[in-house]
């Protein structure tokens, strides 16, 4: 047979050629700059974790990875901004379920769909939250806020992060499960609900303890209840709301990293591998996690995948429980 003495390198190099797109992506990524977006305004949690995140991937990448607050309608601004925007992974997304099974439920004309308008990354952290009035409010207990708000309807006004947020939801059914009237006021992102708090223009917000637990330690609000399956382990002599009398109520939500639809495989498992790494970081796990009552999850873009879909129906029926209506 008369071979061409050139075949084996053609071969080759026909290989490598094939195999490059594969490869290329992954080892190149990324090649500019890298924003990350966040949904709601600062000083909230899911803008002071994204900017401690944010600089360690920074390192790793050797690349600035920036943190941009995109605030209103409820976190829509903001995922909108990154579903619309090119899968390259230059532009991701920071936010807690609000975005991805909550809005869903909640807008008729939502301008993406919350499960397939995104790549998954990965879910970062979980939290609990717990319930918080400001000093004034007399009372002590879950029980105690209960009557005081029954016997005063419409007197007591709660703040959350949005209209339809999850923390708008979660105190709305609670509120049905204690038939009490509270008045819901929504601002653009935990910090300046947490502000209104503080100053006593709202008496009450369900939120996580790491916003609100140094103030409570230094008498400037009240701990009532942990809206958790059991006590918190940094908080144990507070009870939970199913032990102040709503057995199996439990509220709580999660920090996610996603792109937009349609991201190359290669790349989302680069940013999950470094995420990973980021999370288990000893150093940053004790500062940005454990101290901030956050709990690592790590999940992989596959599980994220099918957790969203869980999240999903299980937030369309709190929704209608909650009774809560946006449009």
């Amino acid at each position: 047979m008369n071979r061409n003495p050139l075949f084996p390198c053609l071969l080759a190099a026909a290989l490598v050629l094939t195999l490059a797109p594969a490869v290329a992506p992954a080892q190149s990524y990324p090649t500019r700059p890298v924003k990350i977006i966040v949904p709601t305004s600062p000083g909230g949690a899911t803008d002071l974790f994204s900017r401690a995140f944010a600089p360690r991937l920074s390192q790793i990448w050797r690349m600035p990875v920036l943190v941009e607050n995109r605030p209103g309608a409820n976190q829509i601004v903001g995922a909108g901004h990154v579903a619309k925007s090119a899968p390259d992974g230059a532009t991701l997304l920071i936010s807690d379920a609000s975005s991805f099974v909550m809005n869903p439920h909640l807008y008729k004309k939502l301008p993406y769909d919350g499960l397939k308008s995104f790549t998954p990354i990965t879910v970062l952290v979980r939290f609990p939250w717990v319930i918080a009035v400001h000093p004034d409010v007399q009372a002590d207990t879950l029980q105690r806020f209960a009557a005081i708000a029954k016997a005063k309807p419409g007197s007591i006004a709660y703040g959350s992060f949005g209209l339809g947020s999850s923390a708008h939801i979660s105190v709305d059914y609670l509120k049905n499960l204690l038939e009490i009237d509270i008045m819901h006021v929504p601002y653009k992102g935990a910090g300046p609900a947490l502000t209104a708090l503080l100053t006593g223009q709202i008496q009450m917000m369900m939120v996580t303890p790491f916003l609100v637990e140094p103030h409570a330690r230094g008498g400037r609000l009240k701990l009532l209840a942990a809206a958790t399956a059991r006590r918190i382990p940094g908080l144990p002599n507070l009870p939970t709301v199913a032990e102040s009398g709503v057995p199996g109520y439990e509220a709580g939500t999660w920090f996610a990293l996603v792109g937009p639809a349609r991201m190359p495989r290669e790349i989302v498992e680069r940013i999950y591998d470094d995420t990973l790494e980021v999370l288990l970081d000893p150093f940053f796990r004790e500062k940005y996690v454990t101290q901030q009552w956050f709990e690592v999850v790590g999940n992989t873009p596959a599980e994220f995948a099918q957790f969203l879909k869980s999240e999903y129906a299980r937030w369309d029926v709190l929704i209608k429980l909650s009774g809560v209506t946006v449009e």
